[in-house]
Order: C-alpha cells, then sequence, then structure tokens
C-alpha cells in the first residue's frame, strides 16, 4: 500500500502569499528529491486557519481575478474584497496557489490536492 503523505501549514498570523508558496511548492513536489518537471510527484495538502489569515483592507483592494465567460463582454473583475465576502479566506487561499503553479495539464491535478480549512 502506498502511504499518504499529507503537509499541514497552519495560516493563522501569515500573510496570503507565503501561505500560498508554501502551498504551491509542496503541491509541485518541490521538496523531494524525485521532483520532475513533467510527473506530478507532489503531496496533499492542507491549510488550517484560513480565516485568521494576516492581510490589510489594503492589500484585499489591491488584489483581482478575473472570470471569463466566453461570450464578447464576459469578462468578470472580482475585487478581493468581494471574493472574502462572498467565498471567504478560504477561496483567497486557493485562486492564489493556482496562479503560483504552472499553467500546464497537471495543474488540475495538484489542486485536487489541495485542503483549506477555517
Amino acid at each position: 500500500m502506498k502511504k499518504v503523505d499529507i503537509k499541514t501549514i497552519d495560516a493563522s498570523g501569515r500573510t496570503l502569499g507565503r501561505v500560498a508558496s508554501e502551498t504551491a511548492g509542496f503541491l509541485m513536489g518541490k521538496n523531494k528529491p524525485s521532483f520532475k518537471r513533467n510527473v506530478y510527484s507532489g503531496s496533499k495538502v492542507l491549510v488550517i486557519n484560513a480565516s485568521k489569515l494576516s492581510i490589510t483592507p489594503r492589500k484585499l483592494e489591491q488584489i483581482y481575478h478575473t472570470r471569463y465567460s466566453g461570450i464578447p463582454g464576459g469578462l468578470h473583475i472580482i475585487s478581493g474584497t468581494e471574493t472574502r465576502d462572498k467565498m471567504g479566506l478560504k477561496e483567497l487561499i486557493k485562486l492564489a496557489a493556482y496562479r503560483m503553479l504552472p499553467g500546464n495539464k497537471l495543474r488540475r491535478e495538484m489542486m485536487k490536492n489541495l485542503r483549506v480549512e477555517d
């Protein structure tokens, strides 16, 4: 049987970028000696205490995410405060980690191994 390797990251009192970069590194498997860019070798990551993340209101205004529906004029630009109010800080951590992962076919597989809890 294969041993499941779960990395736990505590987000309390830490900034968004530092938590997301550490999460992305573990998801890619950069901490393992068997790391290869073209093969998924990462581990499962659990981020706890997402509601205790240290982020200033000014930084939330600077963060933005885009969503495109595919039709002309369908680009929606969403600010970080909107994302926090509607979906919580858990979604901000997921989006930040998503953007730090390489934009290839393995990204979706890596994101399946990320769990964020309050």
